[in-house]
């Protein structure tokens, strides 16, 4: 039976974990080293860490905490945030990530898809799109950490970019981010439909049942989350959570043997 990856997405501002809420709003929920222990104990498939204000500072992502997290994980992890050169993705490659996720970057300088993948490979380059609904209800991608308008519609830009050579694409609901009220089924299936290389659902995860339509209904080929991974109860307190192996399992489960 295949299974999608399950993948905890931790926001990084300055040496910090947060979390927030349509983008905005950054609440402080702890160390990103500390983190990665607790998701080694409980077998996370693979983690991503983004700092969400390199962009709109000009730097990005510190290598030497990248090199933090590559000492303690047991599972792969990508890492975002500001990379605008061939340089700075070989620094975080070679600093233990698996994958280096572009953004910003990817639309001013679409060439630095093209170079890198035929570099480090295609498995090793992945595209995150920032996605929110316009006042018309169309998609358009955004750029800086959500801050700024491309008007680019996210079906041509997944389709542009797998063509320059990103191996893994990571849609993301700005409109949904840190709602837990579910994905946007309608905008990942969209992308899924029009693309051959893997999607990675995100924004809005509120529990598994979400985790299951994104991957049955979306179609996507992994599903990644924040609060859902750092929050517990109604009252969001912090408690870092993943499902166990049986519980993923059961998840799924119905689809394949329960027609």
């Amino acid at each position: 039976m295949f299974l999608p990856r399950i993948i905890p997405v931790l926001l990084l501002k300055g040496k910090g974990l947060v979390k927030t809420v349509k983008f905005k709003e950054p609440r402080y929920i702890g160390d990103p080293i500390n983190a990665v222990k607790i998701f080694n104990d409980l077998k996370a498939d693979e983690l991503v860490f983004l700092d969400i204000t390199a962009s709109r500072k000009g730097r990005y992502i510190s290598v030497d905490l990248v090199k933090d997290i590559g000492d303690e994980a047991f599972m792969p992890f990508g890492v975002g945030g500001g990379i605008s050169n061939i340089e700075q993705i070989e620094q975080l490659l070679k600093a233990g990530a698996e994958k280096v996720i572009i953004n910003t970057s990817a639309f001013l300088n679409p060439s630095l898809i093209e170079e890198s993948a035929k570099i480090f490979g295609s498995q090793s380059i992945v595209v995150s799109l920032d996605v929110k609904k316009n006042f018309f209800g169309k998609y358009e991608c955004w750029i800086k950490d959500g801050s700024e308008k491309t008007k680019i519609n996210p079906i041509e830009y997944s389709k542009k970019v797998e063509q320059l050579g990103a191996g893994e694409l990571i849609i993301n609901s700005t409109d949904l981010d840190g709602t837990m009220t579910g994905y946007d089924l309608t905008l990942i299936k969209s992308i899924v439909d029009n693309v051959n290389i893997p999607v990675v659902a995100c924004g809005g995860a509120g529990n598994l049942e979400h985790l299951r339509d994104a991957f049955l209904v979306g179609n996507a080929h992994a599903l990644a989350a924040g609060s859902l991974f750092i929050y517990h109860g109604a009252r969001r307190a912090v408690l870092i959570n993943y499902p166990s192996k049986s519980e993923i399992n059961k998840l799924f489960e119905k689809e394949f043997f329960n027609d």
